[in-house]
């Protein structure tokens, strides 16, 4: 006689299908493998056999097929090998966008609203006199036919400069991010994932701009002994390297992309966890991972007043808790006049979340 089987209650699992209640462990997975389906199904079995996540009605290879058949994973042709599809990866992102940012509306208008008026794209109920500048589109020509009219009456109708009305339009800030992650070897050391939470953050906070704030644009840089971007895309493939710190580098190529922006409000968010310790002159590569080198630090505090120069402020996230370490992110980001957090890995997104949207509320001139 088969007996009964307790687990815990969990309300957001009531009213999934089985394959959904698998599909949420699978995504997650997915993030700390890099996107290798392979090793991602190895430990959802293993999870099968400790905790029972399916049964005699509904198996793994159940799961497996239905993830073929609704587009998930997919089999590579030329080498066998199983790939996830771009429907899950934009499943990953918006699972990480529920888990640190919950769930949020679409939305088909930038919503970064400040209470000053200025050249936006919504009208409000407020008119005023022409002024020279003014542009063609801004005209009210209801109300500046009803001054017409009651400037020179209907018989001698005419329009002068002093009839016109401009429709004032809600100034929407928009803003262009990037989001640069360290992926030195530091971010796997000692025994703690480090590269998982900034992945989730990064995919997190680019399905926010999608869906809230589409008019913005953001950029994601990872630096280790160089710098380059990525696409949204490459994400939850992202792995560390073994790489030292070049920090110099990924500043020098964030500000590069930040220069071709024409958005007034521009910010660097930066997760790091440890001190720049790699420098490239030439072809050549300075590395010094003992201590802080004034070298490398100095190219990073120019860098930093650099950006105070051009309005673009930096926001660092450290994950290290060394005092050296924390006072060297205090001098950096009191040469920028920027902001610095000390952030736990299970705070690093409520701390990006909270500082981004903030941020949108204030416009950089």
């Amino acid at each position: 006689m088969r007996g009964y089987q307790f687990t815990g209650f969990n309300p957001d699992e009531q009213g999934k299908s089985r394959f959904d209640q698998l599909l949420n462990i699978f995504l997650q997975l997915l993030t700390y493998t890099s996107g290798d389906v392979s090793e991602a199904l190895k430990w959802l079995n293993e999870l099968d056999k400790q905790y029972s996540l399916t049964d005699d009605g509904y198996a793994m290879g159940d799961f497996i097929d239905d993830l073929k058949n609704k587009g998930y994973i997919s089999d590579d042709q030329q080498t066998g090998e199983i790939r996830i599809t771009p429907k899950t990866e934009q499943g990953i992102r918006k699972k990480s966008l529920e888990e640190i940012f919950g769930k949020l509306k679409k939305s088909k208008q930038g919503d970064h609203r400040s209470f000053k008026p200025g050249q936006g794209d919504e009208q409000n109920a407020e008119t005023r006199q022409f002024q020279f500048g003014d542009m063609l589109e801004q005209i009210d020509f209801t109300e500046s036919i009803r001054n017409a009219q009651i400037n020179h009456g209907i018989e001698s109708f005419r329009m002068q400069e002093d009839d016109l009305a401009i429709r004032e339009t809600d100034y929407k800030a928009q803003t262009s991010t990037v989001l640069m992650i360290d992926i030195s070897h530091s971010m796997i050391l000692y025994g703690e994932d480090r590269i998982t939470p900034a992945k989730k953050v990064a995919m997190a906070l680019s399905e926010l701009i999608k869906t809230r704030y589409p008019k913005d644009t953001l950029d994601i840089v990872v630096f280790g002994n160089d710098a380059w971007p990525i696409e949204v895309k490459d994400l939850p493939y992202l792995q560390v390297g073994p790489y030292h710190t070049n920090t110099v580098a990924g500043l020098e190529l964030a500000m590069d992309i930040l220069r071709r922006r024409k958005n007034p409000n521009k910010q660097i968010f930066m997760i790091t966890d440890g001190k720049p310790t790699c420098l490239k002159i030439g072809k050549r590569y300075y590395k010094n991972s003992f201590g802080l080198d004034r070298k490398v630090v100095n190219r990073c505090m120019n860098l930093a007043a650099q950006c105070k120069k051009l309005k673009i402020p930096i926001t660092t996230f450290m994950i290290a808790t060394d005092p050296y370490l924390q006072q060297f992110v205090q001098e950096f980001t009191e040469m920028n006049q920027g902001k610095a957090f000390f952030a736990s890995l299970d705070k690093l997104g409520a701390f990006i979340f909270r500082d981004f949207e903030s941020g949108k509320r204030k416009t950089v001139f």
